[in-house]
């Protein structure tokens, strides 16, 4: 049930192709085609780019203190909930569209802070351990590069959850504040 013609280039050409295919089940609605060496191809084109912009915990602190500057969560809602650094917007990994993007990125030139399950260890909850993982910050950044956001950084090391020097807020966070506060 391949309705798609042939593997788009572009946004345009996709939402054009989309429309040409008048889906007309339930199923095509819910398991579009996905174009993996596609994608693959689209990662290879951003990876050097994706090396350049990765960032030290230093500088992700230094630039996550300007408030001009987003700091982007694409984990799932209820692993957001439970932990997630300071002051992020959550979109999860089906939401990272266009559209969504430009509810929460004010302007293409807006500094995006993004990091994922990879950055954290120590935080088996929320951050899922080693072997769980995938790396949605992959996604995340070849997306935002490809709609044209220039000032995309991503968080380079694996950080001890304990020990890091950035702040964090959710669920978790809560009951160990409650937990010190009855002691």
């Amino acid at each position: 049930m391949d309705k798609l013609a042939s593997a788009p280039k572009t946004i345009d050409e996709l939402k054009s192709q989309v429309a040409a295919a008048q889906w007309t089940t339930e199923e095509a609605l819910q398991n579009p085609q996905i174009d993996p060496k596609g994608f693959l191809r689209e990662v290879k084109l951003v990876q050097k780019v994706r090396e350049l912009r990765r960032i030290s915990e230093e500088d992700f602190i230094a630039m996550s203190q300007d408030p001009e500057t987003i700091v982007l969560d694409a984990r799932s809602a209820a692993m957001y909930k439970l932990l997630h650094v300071k002051g992020a917007v959550n979109l999860t990994f089906p939401d990272v569209t266009e559209e969504a993007l430009a509810k929460v990125i004010p302007t293409k030139e807006t500094r995006v802070l993004i990091y994922c399950n990879n950055n954290f260890k120590n935080a088996p909850i929320a951050f899922a351990p080693k072997n769980l993982r995938a790396s949605l910050n992959i996604h995340t950044f070849t997306v935002l590069h490809n709609y044209g956001y220039k000032n995309v950084y991503e968080l380079k090391p694996l950080l001890d959850r304990e020990t890091t020097g950035i702040a964090f807020e959710g669920t978790e966070v809560d009951a160990a504040q409650q937990q010190a506060e009855a002691k």
